[in-house]
């Protein structure tokens, strides 16, 4: 039975996509030399659960994804057509040898360190852009959609498309702390405006929307509700935690749930 059907969700059409980060699986695998929890175990459940995407970004230390994760689930991916594979990552680092190996739906670049916890800043452009160009028409020529992990800046769109960008994925780490701190408040509206304008300037210069980072079960209704055209959301840290207490199948109906109501009048 289609799990959307059995929640009451009506099928992926024009909502947001729902995109499941598996890192947090892999790391808490990796503290045991073990195979559990197995990642294409989890990938499974948040599939059949509705999930329209799988996420992964592995680092050059393995800490969490490793490259057989990455081969293991575009394997088990094949028997999903539908589904997106967006693989995360810096371009500079370990990312692009995946890409071409495995050529996934989406390849999301990010300009995290080598030593970083997890992301936490986008591209600075027109800066970045004479390094990054080249690796973007790379991906197109192995058929791979190019995303961005951009900071809400309209004024970097135009730039992002220019250098042959396909989507960019706002960073939402600012909003998310500022609805936990501040939901209501003058100075919260304020940053959604930005997030708002600068997703304006995004699709104005034919770029799709994605976002991530922080984004939960409490904030993410708002933030889509608030900012338009997003077409999927990468979400990992907030929705395995979720897991632990609801289950990962009931985690992803609930967080596809928040999508709908976003689009509800």
């Amino acid at each position: 039975m289609n799990p959307l059907i059995a929640t009451g969700l009506p099928s992926h059409g024009a909502m947001t996509a729902l995109s499941v980060n598996l890192n947090k699986v892999a790391l808490l695998r990796n503290t045991r030399t073990l195979t559990i929890p197995s990642v294409t175990h989890a990938a499974r459940l948040a599939l059949d659960a509705g999930a329209q995407g799988i996420t992964v970004h592995p680092r050059p230390d393995q800490r969490h994804i490793r490259t057989h994760d990455v081969r293991d689930l575009a394997a088990l991916l094949k028997a999903w057509p539908h589904i997106e594979y967006n693989i995360e990552g810096n371009p500079f680092h370990n990312l692009m040898d995946l890409v071409r190996e495995v050529r996934p739906h989406q390849a999301t670049f990010v300009p995290d360190s080598v030593e970083q916890s997890t992301s936490d800043h986008g591209w600075t452009l027109p800066e970045d852009g004479e390094r990054l160009k080249p690796l973007i028409d790379e991906c197109h020529a192995l058929g791979v959609r190019v995303s961005l992990f951009m900071d809400p800046l309209p004024e970097a769109m135009v730039p992002a498309r220019a250098i042959g960008a396909d989507r960019v994925e706002l960073y939402t780490e600012a909003y998310a702390r500022s609805h936990a701190a501040s939901a209501g408040t003058p100075q919260h509206a304020a940053l959604l405006a930005c997030y708002a304008a600068a997703a304006g300037a995004a699709l104005c210069a034919g770029l799709g929307l994605n976002a991530g980072h922080d984004l939960n079960r409490d904030n993410l209704t708002d933030f889509l509700r608030a900012v338009p055209g997003v077409r999927e959301v990468s979400i990992g840290h907030a929705l395995i935690a979720d897991a632990l207490e609801l289950g990962l199948t009931e985690t992803v109906r609930d967080y596809l749930r928040c999508i709908h109501r976003a689009s509800a009048p």
